[in-house]
């Protein structure tokens, strides 16, 4: 069974654009995921191994690019706040409860119909211009790359639009980045997976981990990782991905991957668009992607594999991430919502952002209703 309302679904292939569009959200995990092991203390190996086997499922389960995330409230808050690995743990198996529970019954439909369009929308330019904002700060780091990197994907986007062949601008993108990266740094070494062992928090993990990482992170999961992912499947594929099956994987993938050292992992729609605008149209590039993943676990088990791509490519990978993510969240039913949401994740928080967003949006909505009491038709 499918995770789709829309039987119309493509049938898995492998081929260059599927490759390509595997390595289009990359550009978000990599960063994210090497920064909390190691201010964690987590195992890489085993945060990709988990990375790898969810990618595979979910290409087989959806049949389109479904993208397997870090949670980045929590890896956000983990690396500022040096959130040790029991409060990690907590964090992810408390919120695969909630949205194991969440993809059981009518619950996700209900939040669908009582969340407006504008307001997912206004979520996805939220995350639009995070995502920017990160590309900016990988920019300062490294220049010279950044430049190099947004050169190399205009240039080959503009000749296969050209020439009309596939454009393979992240494929090329990364083997060049590679290459510079082993001429500089050289070939690095096997680093093989090590035994694994069990990461289960003690009591006293679950309330700090509730209040500061699994409330934030429930709204950010609820709203972009599920009901934006479920939009977007929609306007880019044709194909709307039913959103309590979203949450019913994000709850499994949490329960069984964080207890043997799992990251929390999620959906996302800036995943989503990140593969779609590389190239991705069916699991077969979620199934690469997996390869990619568990090939790092069993043989690059540390940072030196993925560390050789400088931080500049990675933000030149997310500037159009971010434009192909920004593009849809124009498609709204209330501009003033979702410019209003997206301003204030930018400057606050997607917490903030989404109350406010909420508060404005049915305010609106009740005006209206009170301007056709008083002018009917």
């Amino acid at each position: 069974m499918n995770g789709s309302e829309d039987e119309n679904i493509p049938k898995i292939r492998f081929d260059l654009s599927e490759l390509a569009g595997s390595m289009g959200d990359f550009g978000t995990i990599l960063p994210l995921v090497l920064a909390v092991a190691l201010v964690a203390g987590l195992d890489i190996g085993y945060i990709f191994l988990f990375f790898g086997i969810w990618f595979v499922i979910s290409g087989l389960l959806y049949r389109v690019p479904v993208p397997v995330e870090p949670m980045k409230v929590i890896a956000v808050i983990a690396i500022a706040e040096a959130i040790g690995p029991g409060e990690i743990a907590a964090a992810g198996i408390l919120l695969g409860v909630i949205f194991l529970v969440l993809g059981t019954g009518n619950w996700m439909n209900l939040l669908e119909k009582w969340i407006p369009d504008s307001v997912i929308r206004g979520i996805q330019l939220g995350l639009a211009l995070l995502l920017l904002k990160t590309s900016g700060g990988f920019m300062l780091e490294d220049p010279i790359y950044f430049v190099f990197g947004v050169a190399i994907i205009v240039g080959i986007f503009l000749f296969s639009r050209w020439r009309k062949i596939p454009d393979l601008s992240s494929l090329v993108l990364i083997f060049l980045a590679l290459g510079a990266g082993i001429l500089v740094h050289g070939v690095p070494q096997l680093v093989f997976l090590s035994p694994p062992a069990l990461v289960l928090p003690k009591t006293d993990d679950f309330i700090p981990a509730l209040s500061v990482l699994v409330i934030p992170q429930a709204l950010l999961t609820l709203t972009n990782a599920i009901l934006a992912t479920s939009l977007l499947s929609r306007d880019l594929m044709s194909v709307k991905l039913m959103p309590a099956r979203l949450s019913r994987t994000i709850g499994l993938m949490n329960l069984v991957s964080v207890p043997f050292g799992g990251m929390p992992m999620c959906h996302g729609a800036g995943g989503m668009a990140g593969m779609y605008r590389f190239g991705a149209r069916t699991g077969g590039a979620n199934i690469i992607a997996g390869g990619i993943f568990v090939i790092l676990a069993l043989f690059f088990a540390g940072p030196s594999m993925v560390s050789l791509i400088s931080v500049g490519v990675y933000g030149a990978l997310l500037v159009f991430v971010a434009l192909e993510l920004a593009k849809h969240a124009w498609k709204t039913e209330s501009i003033a919502v979702t410019i209003t949401i997206g301003i204030l994740s930018l400057v606050f928080s997607m917490t903030v952002a989404f109350f406010i967003g909420m508060a404005l949006a049915y305010l609106l909505l009740y005006i209206e209703k009170k301007q056709s009491a008083f002018h009917p038709d």
